[in-house]
């Protein structure tokens, strides 16, 4: 298993948020953290990049444990994270961005350079000049997962991948993804758009109150009504 999460639990201070999360992804494997606002998916997202430390469970990365581990030994081990709000960098230049997370620690032989980042997202090789801050949202979007690629990560965590983006840049970046996945990336993603993610991802984790309370392929949550009705708000 690529990625396996056991049982666990995290807290902001004295508020605990989750309560014994579990799931895991394979290699090459598409899975989805959905659910409402507030839940504990970013907070997930943050252990299993070591931005906050679990107080109990497990965190491994093709068997190998990485709850104690610091972030960038984490990002080294191969796993690429695109946050919520991007945090580009809006000082630096596009080619800046990208060439500052240029790493290939696994040694791959078709890695990804800058030169094939821009081939994948032509509009930033446009934009190679211009500061991160000048860019739109969606370009700044392309960027912020540009620059995960950049590490060669065998995980892709994205968190709110296409959030306040417009329809034609929303639908730029699922192809994108879709693209990723017949690459072999595995990806771990946090999106509102479920019928989107349906089309290509391969399971589905629900997230409420800091607890798993479902999971399923894209069929068994296409057929389970309840639960899209109550915890994803879609009739």
């Amino acid at each position: 298993m690529l990625l396996d999460v056991a049982n666990i639990h995290a807290a902001y201070g004295q508020s605990q948020v989750l309560f014994g999360i579990s799931l895991s992804i394979a290699a090459g494997e598409v899975v989805t953290l959905l659910g409402r606002n507030g839940m504990g998916k970013t907070t997930t997202v943050r252990t299993i990049c070591g931005l906050l430390p679990i107080t109990s469970g497990s965190i491994a990365i093709s068997g190998q444990a990485i709850s104690q581990l610091r972030p960038h030994r984490i990002a080294r081990l191969g796993v690429g994270l695109v946050p919520e709000g991007r945090h580009i960098f809006p000082n630096l230049s596009v080619r800046e961005n990208l060439l500052m997370a240029e790493a290939n620690p696994g040694g791959l032989p078709d890695a990804w350079t800058m030169a094939k980042v821009i081939e994948f997202f032509p509009r930033l090789g446009e934009r190679l000049s211009n500061g991160g801050g000048q860019l739109s949202g969606g370009e700044q979007q392309m960027l912020a997962i540009g620059r995960a690629l950049m590490t060669n990560p065998q995980l892709l965590v994205l968190d709110e991948a296409t959030e306040g983006l417009a329809p034609v840049i929303r639908e730029e970046i699922w192809r994108r993804l879709i693209d990723l996945k017949e690459l072999g990336l595995a990806m771990l993603i946090i999106d509102k758009e479920v019928d989107a993610l349906s089309t290509f991802a391969d399971r589905h984790y629900v997230v409420e109150k800091g607890t798993v309370i479902w999971s399923g392929s894209n069929q068994a949550l296409a057929d389970d009504s309840a639960i899209r009705e109550r915890f994803l708000g879609i009739g």
